[in-house]
Formats: structure tokens, C-alpha cells, sequence
């Protein structure tokens, strides 16, 4: 069974967070893996993006795990029957070092509305406390968006620091532990984050981004989505084409009008907060 019991889905509601759920076999996240040092070895100047951004644009290993219906069927079960891939991208500790992830919510960036976005983090190493897995605040996604300001901060895993401006009451902080090929579903506004990794061994997972077909784009960019489950009637992002293979220059060029796009806008956007 890929799909949620409606208790399941009603804990995703009220919770904003469900885990863990067996994704993908070993085979999966060797190969995951794999994909990942080819994105971790191309060069520089497109290295941040295919790393950060909509990867399964340039890789049909990635894109084949992001259209899974191990995960896509639960996804959809949240987001209410149809379900578009908007993004997806790494996040790597390597071992004993100090970056980490500040506490944020992911809607206060991403331009989207209404709220129906979830992320699959599917993990590709033990994602453990001592390794710095992922910490949510239950609940959180039902209150309204907290301030947030831009921190810089040079560990930072986030873009520009981005961190909750207002104190987070970690005591009801949740620890999303997951094994490797294991995911868990958190809401697009769920106060989250992480700690450096303290562990003997590097931890990577792999965050995809979906969408119900309502959702919008208010940010001034030329967005683009995959149709992975249902139909979509709306027709609200530009549809995108299927990677040919592993790092193709068709499939990077295409990648990459999208990223300069979204670092041109996001610079601007930066410059006015």
C-alpha cells in the first residue's frame, strides 16, 4: 500500500509533519546517491544550481524517485487527490561539521499560495539526531507565517540565513530520525530545522517539493511544474520537459534559464529586506 489512511492524512493536517515511510530500496538510494556525485563533481558555475534546484531536471535518476508512487501517492492523498513536482534539491552535512539549518518556514520564500505544498525528504544516509536530522514544531503550520529576517551567517545551509526573527519554543521540537530510502511529509509552513552533524558519517537527503494544481505563483517568474498524479485544470505553471539522461547539455540548459531567473529575482528580493 502507497497510499495514507484517513487517520494518517488527518494526523498530516493537524500535525504538519508524518513520518517515517519506506520509499525506496537499497538499489534507490545507492543509485541516489550516485546521482548525487555527479551533481557534487559538475562544474562549478552549474554546480549550485542542479544541486539546490529542481535536480530532476537534469538527472532521470532523480526525476525517476520524485515521480515514485511510493511517494507520490501519499503526496497526493495531502494535497487532495492531484499533485505537480515543483522542486527538489540536496542537503548535505558532511561528517563533524558545523552547518546546519536555522528554524524557518518554507512559504515565506517560495512566492506560493495557497498553502497546499508539501515537502518528501528522503533519505540517503541515517538521518539521526547525532547526525543532525530534521527538527519540526508540531502544529506550527496553523498559525500565521513569523517574521523572519536574513542572517548571512557563513554555516548557514540557507541561501541568505533566512531565520525565524521571534523565539521558537524548542521544547516541543520533534525529531524527524529516518533511515536511509525512508521519507517523511511536512507542510510547506511547518516551523523547521536542523543541527550540525556530529556524526562519524556524512548526512544527505534529498527535499522534493510538490504542489496541488491550484497553487500559485505570485513572484514575477516564469515558473514550471510536472504533472505527476491526476490532472491539473488550472494550467497556472509552464510544463517541464523530462530529463534524457544524466547531465545532458540540453537538459542543463534548460535548468538553467530557470535558475538564473530564480538567483536574478531572489537577489532583488534580498535587496529590498
Amino acid at each position: 500500500m502507497t497510499t495514507l489512511s484517513a487517520a494518517e492524512i488527518a494526523r498530516y493536517h493537524e500535525d504538519g509533519i508524518l513520518f517515517p515511510f519506506d520509499v525506496i530500496g537499497p538499489a534507490d538510494v545507492a543509485a541516489a546517491n550516485a546521482a548525487l556525485a555527479r551533481l557534487e563533481a559538475a562544474p562549478k558555475e552549474i554546480r549550485k544550481g542542479v544541486l539546490s534546484s529542481k535536480s530532476y531536471l537534469v538527472s532521470q535518476t532523480l526525476y525517476d524517485i520524485c515521480t515514485r508512487p511510493a511517494i507520490v501517492d501519499r503526496v497526493a492523498d495531502v494535497l487532495g487527490g492531484n499533485a505537480m513536482l515543483w522542486s527538489a534539491g540536496f542537503f548535505v552535512k558532511e561528517a563533524s561539521t558545523p552547518h546546519y539549518v536555522s528554524w524557518h518556514q518554507d512559504l515565506t520564500y517560495w512566492g506560493l499560495t495557497p498553502e497546499d505544498v508539501v515537502t518528501a525528504w528522503v533519505a540517503l544516509t541515517p538521518s539521526t539526531v547525532e547526525s543532525g536530522c530534521m527538527r519540526v514544531i508540531p502544529g506550527s503550520h496553523r498559525g500565521a507565517i513569523l517574521p523572519h529576517s536574513n542572517t548571512y551567517a557563513a554555516t548557514n545551509l540557507l541561501s541568505r540565513g533566512q531565520e525565524i526573527a521571534v523565539a521558537v519554543d524548542e521544547a516541543k521540537a520533534v525529531d524527524v530520525v529516518l533511515a536511509p530510502g525512508q521519507m517523511s511529509l511536512h507542510h510547506v509552513k511547518i516551523a523547521h530545522n536542523s543541527e550540525p552533524n556530529r556524526a562519524a558519517h556524512r548526512r544527505a537527503g534529498f527535499a522534493i517539493r510538490y504542489i496541488a494544481p491550484h497553487v500559485l505563483q505570485q513572484r514575477p517568474i516564469r515558473d514550471t511544474a510536472t504533472l505527476v498524479r491526476g490532472v491539473d485544470r488550472h494550467g497556472h505553471f509552464a510544463v517541464e520537459p523530462a530529463p534524457h539522461g544524466e547531465l545532458l547539455e540540453a537538459d542543463i540548459e534548460v535548468h538553467q534559464r530557470h535558475w538564473r531567473e530564480a538567483q536574478a529575482l531572489m537577489q532583488a528580493e534580498a535587496a529590498r529586506t
